[in-house]
Parts: structure tokens; sequence; C-alpha cells
């Protein structure tokens, strides 16, 4: 078994390192059966039972998450518990977490429908992956961060502070803060700066409050 200094490490504890681990010992089967079934009793909530729908979340991500969490259904996770989330989280329909690896969500991030967070993976050479053997990288996203309609954020990857990744977009390598990145793969096409906070405010385009 793999060692992290003089501690043998578990199926779980490898999993979460970041290590090759088997999904299906160490309890990870039951681990990821307890994720489905409160998925499945949120996406079966009746629309207007928020008070339903806030518990199972609050059971449902790790102990570490802040309050009052809100998705729309249907959601997805491998785990649940291995994914933190901040305040004034917000995820609109189909959102997809496969959490093997810890992911971790600042504080007034926005998730536009569709959006998929993928810490999981699979060794390329095929005989390696036929094995069964599979690892994470985790994922983080900065404080207001704001992920646009079906986009996809891959293994280990970092989006900083205050970014904005277009809608379709694909993100597979960090995206700094204060940037907007679209494409796939995404790259960086601006940084936001004070100017753009000054146009949304332009009174042509919006009476100001």
């Amino acid at each position: 078994m793999t060692k992290m200094g003089e501690k043998t490490l578990t199926n779980k504890e490898r999993m979460l390192a970041g290590q090759l681990y088997d999904p299906v010992q160490g309890g990870l089967e039951q681990e990821r059966e307890e994720a489905r079934i409160l998925a499945h009793q949120f996406n079966s909530c009746f629309p207007t039972d928020y008070e339903k729908r806030a518990q199972i979340l609050k059971e449902l991500f790790s102990d570490d998450s802040a309050e009052g969490p809100y998705m729309e259904p249907p959601i997805f996770f491998d785990y649940g518990r291995n994914t933190t989330v901040g305040k004034n989280f917000y995820a609109n329909t189909d959102c997809t977490i496969l959490d093997v690896a810890p992911v971790k969500i600042g504080d007034n991030c926005m998730f536009a429908p569709h959006v998929s967070l993928y810490t999981a993976s699979h060794p390329i050479h095929h005989e390696r992956r036929n094995s069964g053997y599979e690892f994470g990288k985790p994922i983080t996203l900065g404080n207001n961060v704001w992920l646009g309609g079906s986009v996809v954020v891959g293994p280990g990857v970092t989006i900083g502070d205050n970014a904005v990744i277009g809608a379709g977009s694909v993100v597979v390598k960090d995206i700094p803060a204060n940037s907007v990145a679209v494409g796939n793969p995404a790259k960086v096409i601006k940084t936001i700066t004070e100017e753009d906070k000054k146009y949304f405010y332009k009174k042509e385009l919006f009476e100001l409050p």
C-alpha cells in the first residue's frame, strides 16, 4: 500500500490524496450510494419545498460548508461530502460534481445551467485504465466566480477570485483571478478592471438604484 510518511494510507485516503485507488473497495460504493439517495430525494422534492431541499443539501455537503447554498434540481454528486461551498452559493439546473477529490467553492459563486466539475480521471494507457484503478485531482474556485452555461472544469484546476468563464468553455488549466476566459480549451481573453464596474452603471444602460 502507498505510504505518506510513516502512515499507510487507506483506499479512501489515497482517493482524496490524488493517488490511484480502487473505487469499489473500502466502503466507497456505500458512500456513493448515500450521495445518490440524497440527490434523488432532492430532485424529487416539490418545487416549492425549499426547506426540505435546504436540509438535504446540508446533509450532502461537507460539514465545513456555509449555510444556505441554493441549487436548482436536478443535481448529481459522486460523494457530496467531498465538496465544500462558501456563502451565497447558487447553481442553476443540472449541476454535476464528481468529487472523488476535494472540491472547494468560495463565497458568492454562481453556476449557470449544466455546469460540470470533474475531479475524476483515469490512467491514459489502456492496460492501466482497464485495471479499474482511477484517481482524482482537486478543483478550487475562489470567491465571486461565475461559470456560464455548460462549462466543464477538469481535474486539478484552480479558478481565481472574481473570474468569469464563458458559456460552453472547457477549463483544463488554471485561470487567474479577475479574468474572463472562454473556449475549448478555455483561454483568458480579458482582465476585469474598475472600468467594467463603471460600464454597467452608465445611465444610458441602467438607471442607478
